[in-house]
């Protein structure tokens, strides 16, 4: 783990998509984060202590769908596939398949493994299976400031983790989708999915895969954010949290009272023809029985907390 030193920064971006905005000061108490996210190989070494069963490994529970007919649905997760041509891109169903026995010991489905990949982000985790950890660890998931406070690597106001320009002098910085998604990746080695924790550099912090790879968790539900003054140090929003559960729900489907929590980084799926969030400021809403083959997490320590268990 990596100690950040607590301070203010502007936090936010009115440049990109709305729910990044407004630009608002905050401030942060120091934290410990780890240095990268979550590998396969330390899920794992959760799993064996703990005899965990992931959210997707478990056949869905009927308090959780009221009125839902749940008769025959076996467990599984989302898996993105490459669709064969063009598709719209407004329509994420073209390019995300439910894959019965995919888990996070299974990315691709259940026959595949990780054989070979466990320095590679664990994936298909949904919200609890992250706070599962985290406690098994004696850690916490960081707070939506914290992550982003952490991720911008001690510059401020900068519109990607390391600059103002995506790829600086060509350089890829980060494990995105490189050429026209959803259907051609013009990769070298042809990859579209994760890549090994620490491939590309370390930011300012020394924290690696912040951007890119794999969505993030965090422990704040989703909202709009907060206003505050963004000129003033004095004014800043200290230690800010995100919304309360019910806030939480998604308007546009009012019959799904499922919380959604917020994510950051953006994963090996964004691009520069879709999904732009491979940017400190990014944040995403994800439901918190959802778990897919982009999605991990890391932790943190606070000060003042219990110290990690050293797992």
């Amino acid at each position: 783990m990596r100690l950040i030193e607590g301070g203010s920064f502007a936090m936010g971006s009115d440049r990109f998509y709305p729910e990044e905005a407004p630009v608002r000061r905050v401030k942060v108490d120091s934290f410990w984060i780890d240095e990268a996210p979550v590998t396969n190989a330390a899920f794992a070494a959760f799993v064996a202590a703990t005899g965990h069963r992931t959210f997707v490994e478990r056949p869905p529970d009927p308090k959780l769908y009221p009125g839902a007919d749940l008769d025959g649905v076996a467990p599984g997760s989302l898996v993105f596939r490459p669709p064969a041509a063009l598709v719209p891109l407004d329509d994420p169903s073209w390019w995300w398949d439910f894959v019965e026995g995919a888990d996070w010991r299974h990315p691709t489905g259940p026959d595949s493994s990780i054989e070979g990949l466990d320095d590679h982000p664990v994936v298909h985790v949904a919200y609890e299976d992250a706070a599962a950890y985290a406690k098994w660890a004696g850690k916490a998931l960081p707070t939506e400031a914290e992550w982003e406070y952490a991720a911008r690597g001690g510059s401020d106001g900068l519109d990607y983790a390391w600059g103002d320009e995506l790829a600086p002098g060509g350089a890829i910085l980060a494990n995105y989708w490189q050429g026209m998604f959803p259907v051609a990746t013009t990769k070298a080695d042809g990859n579209y999915r994760t890549t090994p924790v620490g491939r590309f550099p370390a930011n300012d912090y020394g924290l690696v895969d912040m951007i890119g790879n794999v969505w993030e968790w965090t422990r704040d539900w989703y909202a709009a954010p907060q206003a505050a003054n963004t000129k003033s140090p004095c004014c800043a929003i200290p230690n800010p949290r995100g919304a309360t559960r019910a806030q939480s729900y998604d308007s546009a489907m009012p019959e799904v009272r499922i919380g959604r929590k917020v994510l950051k980084g953006g994963s090996h799926l964004c691009a520069a023809n879709y999904c732009q969030r491979y940017r400190p400021a990014a944040r995403h809403a994800q439901q918190i029985d959802s778990a897919t083959s982009h999605i991990g997490f890391r932790c943190v320590v606070r000060r003042g907390a219990s110290g990690a268990s050293g797992r």
